[in-house]
Formats: C-alpha cells, structure tokens, sequence
C-alpha cells in the first residue's frame, strides 16, 4: 500500500526549475492549486529556501546547469519538469539532457526566439530517440500564439498566411525578461528577426509601423510590425504558413525597451499586476479569413496556467507523441484554451472576418 501511495505521489510531482523566479513562483502557485506537488529546484539555495517557506512541505533541491548531478537529483522522482529559468540559451540544453536521463518529458516557457530554434534544431532526434516528450515555449509567448492560430486554421491544412496582433496595456518586464532580450540581442548583433516566405532571416532596416483593428473593447491601435515572438518558431513547425506577421502596441514597445523600465507590481492577491492583454489571431487560407482571440491580465502569471494544463494533460495521458512538439500540434487547440476559461483566460472561437 505504502509504494502504490508512493508511486501515484511520484506521478503528480513537477520539478520547478527556476522556481523562485517571477513566473516560476505563479507556475508553483498554480500547481499547489490544481493538485499537483512542485519540487522547488533552481541556483540559488536561499532564495528557494525562501520559497520553501511560502509552501511548507514542498522539497527543495538547488541545482545548477553547470552541475549535472544536481540537475539528475532534482529531477530524480519526478514525473515532468519545467524550466522556467531564463535565459534559455542558457538553461535549455543541460535542464532537457537532464529531462532525457530522467526519461520524463519536459517543457519550459521560453520566449527567446532563437533558443526556441535552437530546441528543435538540437534535440528532436535526441528526444525521439530516447521516447521523451519536449514542449518548449508553453507560454503566453511562442504557445498561447500557435494555440489561437492552430484553432483558428480548423480543419484546413495550411494558412497562407497568419497574423499575430498584440495588444498590451503596459509592459513592465521582470529581470527574466530584461537578461533575455540582452541574449538575444547580441545573438542578432543589432540585427531583426524576421519570419518570411518560410523562414527567419536577419534583417538591418527599421521595423515598420502601422495600425491594427483589434476586436472591442481595444479597437485601432498604433502597432509595430514584424515584432517577431516564438510563435514565429512554434506555428511553422506543424502548420504550413510561409508567412507570419506580427504585431505589437507601440506603447507596449516603448515600455520594454525603456531603459529605466520597472519591474511589473502586483495589485491582487494572486501577485498578477494591473497589465492587461488581448491577443488577436486572423489566419487567411485562400479566399476564407477565420479569427480566434484571447483576453486576459498579466502576460507573466497567465503563463502559469498554460503550462500547468499542458502538463496535466500529459501526465494524466491525454496526449501522445514523443520528441520536440510544439504546443499546437501536441495538444487539441480549441479544447485546450477553451479548459483555460476557469484559469483566467478568457478565449472566443474562431469565427469568420469579412
């Protein structure tokens, strides 16, 4: 009886890497609230110790990437593990090989563009071969955007083209955000990352500006074009769509790129802060123009449960597949964001645009 307990504990506890981060404490919160037990693993012994005494009872496991035994000992046990410790390029490739040797799948919620890539790229062979599950940006960034596109796009199989429009009240990024984007940026050497006729490419001109109509209650916005998110990664790998353009509110852009930008504040009991989004998906394949939308608050805590629905749906064996899968094509897209009503994130079907 005590090993039968002991076997179904195992098989509902999640390593959290990165735990004490600003969304791997709303992903430990929101596995606490669905049943599931995080172990609380990461660099930094204190601050997880800190974070240990928020949730007493929860194991507490430091581990570094550079440190692979600890990486092996804090997914020992564990049934799946998420990395929600940035920056990805960084963290990605030793947390899977870990996942690998542990033969548990595993998904982070990376919104670095070429770390995404470099996932793919580095580790679907791998993945396959050893029977283990990757889903990398299981997040508001890469995941929520391949989700809207793939409910949107139905039954057809292909899009011409699709278009990603943000619309962010405000944009106050973490510390996670802010060492990202310096990866990033030095990756591309002042360069843009663009998705085009079936491919990034690097380009050097400034990105271009326009208006997008989002649906009510945002309407017309100023936006920024070719403002290039994971999606950009997640979508083209199972959907054929040789063009994706994307869009992102110009104040937005303005409160990121700020050099004195502040981190984000919380104003409710959940730790969410006062930001507000809207995403808005239009997906074209030939003459019929389908939108799917998405609306809800903080674009960091919203990400929480998105990687916890993926990872129940995993471990309770509503899923299949094995490798590096994106969250569209692992997951069925509408049931999945239609599961995330009761999680805050309110989603409106695809419908047809005149």
């Amino acid at each position: 009886m005590e090993s039968t307990r002991a076997a179904e504990a195992g098989r509902r506890t999640v390593t959290v890497f990165g735990a004490y981060g600003h969304t791997g404490r709303f992903i430990v919160a929101e596995l606490v609230a669905r049943g599931l037990t995080p172990v609380l693993a990461g660099r930094d012994a204190a601050k997880l110790r800190a974070l240990g005494d928020e949730f007493p009872g929860l194991d507490v496991r430091p581990a570094s990437v550079d440190d692979p035994a600890s990486l092996d000992r804090a997914l020992h046990g564990a049934a799946a593990v998420i990395n929600a410790a940035g920056p990805f390029a960084a963290t990605t490739a030793p947390v899977i090989e870990a996942a690998l040797r542990a033969r548990i799948p595993y998904l982070d919620v990376a919104a670095e563009v070429e770390a995404v890539a470099d996932t793919f790229a580095r580790f679907a062979e791998k993945a396959r071969a050893a029977g283990v599950l990757v889903v990398p940006a299981m997040a508001f960034y890469g995941g929520l955007g391949d989700l809207l596109a793939t409910a949107a796009l139905g039954d057809a199989p292909a899009a011409d083209e699709v278009h990603i429009a943000y619309a962010l009240s405000s944009w106050h990024p973490t510390a996670g955000t802010r060492g990202s984007s310096r990866v990033s940026r030095g990756r591309r050497e002042g360069r843009r990352l663009v998705y085009a006729e079936g491919r990034l490419e690097l380009r050097t001109d400034e990105a271009p500006t326009g208006e997008w109509s989002f649906p009510e209650p945002v309407g017309n916005r100023s936006v920024v074009g070719e403002f290039t998110t994971a999606d950009s990664v997640t979508i083209p790998r199972h959907l054929n769509a040789p063009d994706i353009h994307t869009f992102m509110t110009l104040e937005a852009v303005k409160d990121v790129l700020a050099p004195d930008a502040a981190p984000p504040e919380p104003v409710d009991e959940r730790g969410r802060s006062a930001q507000t989004f809207l995403v808005d998906v239009v997906v074209r394949a030939g003459d019929t123009r389908r939108r799917a939308v998405v609306h809800g608050q903080d674009i960091y805590a919203v990400t929480a449960p998105l990687v916890v629905e993926a990872v129940d749906q995993i471990l309770t064996g509503r899923v299949k597949g094995t490798g590096v899968r994106t969250p569209g094509e692992t997951f069925a897209a509408e049931a999945f964001l239609r599961a995330l009503a009761p999680h805050h994130l309110a989603y409106e079907p695809g419908v047809p645009v005149s």
